[in-house]
């Protein structure tokens, strides 16, 4: 395995104050770089000073989207120690994504090192507040300058490094999601269960209509019947109903969680019923309606867990546990960042310490 060669940069660049940090606006000193060739392989892995690319304006990244990435987060915990919480997984499912959009394969020993490597070199830039942390963005890049549709021959992997505070504005308090009936964002046997531009250019026209009515965030149905539930734009979605918690079982066209999977263990070690199966958005209404519908909410790497306040479809509202956090919404949300920020026991040996 090649090593990876280390460039540091002379300045460093100002660092804002925990307390003014947005989600993704600002970006440490140094970025991780990898090239492909068909010839040569994965090659030349490097940590150099933050800066522009310069790509070719034929790049297929360009013209049709031949790209993926990953999200996971670096956390300061009391101790000093800067903690990481299941890279492994996001590195998987780095390499799963790779293989639906005919990008090679990347050694999954060798982009933990260069995450873990990148995010000690810039240690200084993760947060200390409450609910901040140092967000890591993985991605891979097609650059062939070439305007046939065919698999690049030429790929950059790419690691940037971003502090950021909470991902909604609400913080740990209910947000408002409204249902998207119109437009899909993805089908089984398409590229919804890869992590790729594509799934999330798709999802912008209906956000940022659901954006001018007050909600956060928008809630996709399959986009066959246009029926059960799949999952909210940067987030997988639970409801606990007559106290089982149940997800939508992952069909081909829902995104494998790195904290989906995390909230489903913690809620079996937990002893609570839960369910991945399919689920309409007629059974939440009619469940809310009997008053059965007891939590409702998200998770994901930005927000972690996102409770849920009230829901819209086809133009009725209903409200979720009186608009108030859920007691296992809560629960989850404690026991995560407490095990992320290394202020509760791992006893899952979910965290790594960056050295």
């Amino acid at each position: 395995m090649e090593p990876i060669k280390i460039t540091k940069s002379r300045t460093s660049k100002s660092k804002p104050a925990d307390d003014k940090l947005e989600f993704g606006r600002v970006f440490t000193d140094h970025m991780f770089i990898m090239d492909y060739s068909t010839e040569k392989g994965w090659h030349e892995p490097r940590i150099i000073p933050y800066q522009p690319l310069t790509l070719d304006p034929a790049s297929i990244i360009f013209h049709y989207g031949q790209t993926v990435f990953e999200g996971l987060k670096a956390y300061l915990t009391p101790d000093g120690d800067v903690k990481l919480f299941r890279p492994e997984k996001n590195v998987q499912r780095l390499n799963r994504s790779n293989d639906r959009l005919c990008i090679p394969h990347i050694d999954e020993t060798l982009a933990l090192e260069a995450i873990t490597t990148l995010v000690s070199i810039d240690k200084d830039w993760v947060p200390s507040a409450e609910g901040t942390s140092l967000y890591i963005r993985p991605f891979v890049i097609s650059t062939e300058p070439y305007l046939g549709v065919a698999p690049s021959q030429n790929y950059q992997f790419i690691i940037i490094l971003s502090p950021v505070g909470a991902y909604y504005k609400e913080g740990i308090n209910p947000v408002k999601i409204a249902v998207e009936n119109e437009f899909v964002r993805a089908v089984a046997g398409g590229t919804g269960e890869a992590k790729t531009a594509g799934n999330y250019a798709a999802s912008l026209k209906a956000q940022e209509m659901v954006a001018d009515k007050g909600y956060a965030q928008v809630l996709w149905l399959d986009g066959v019947e246009k029926k059960y539930i799949e999952e909210v734009g940067s987030m997988n979605v639970f409801f606990k109903i007559d106290g089982e918690v149940i997800t939508p079982a992952l069909n081909g066209s829902i995104l494998e969680g790195v904290t989906r999977s995390s909230v489903i263990e913690l809620l079996k070690d937990w002893d609570y019923p839960v369910s991945e199966r399919k689920i309409s958005m007629q059974e939440v209404f009619e469940a809310a309606k009997q008053g059965r519908l007891e939590e409702a909410f998200g998770s994901g790497t930005a927000a972690v867990i996102s409770p849920i306040g009230e829901l819209s479809w086809e133009g009725e509202s209903i409200v979720v546990n009186h608009g108030e956090t859920g007691a296992v919404a809560k629960q989850l949300y404690d026991t995560l960042t407490g095990i992320q920020t290394g202020k509760q026991p791992d006893p899952f040996n979910w965290t790594v310490i960056v050295e």
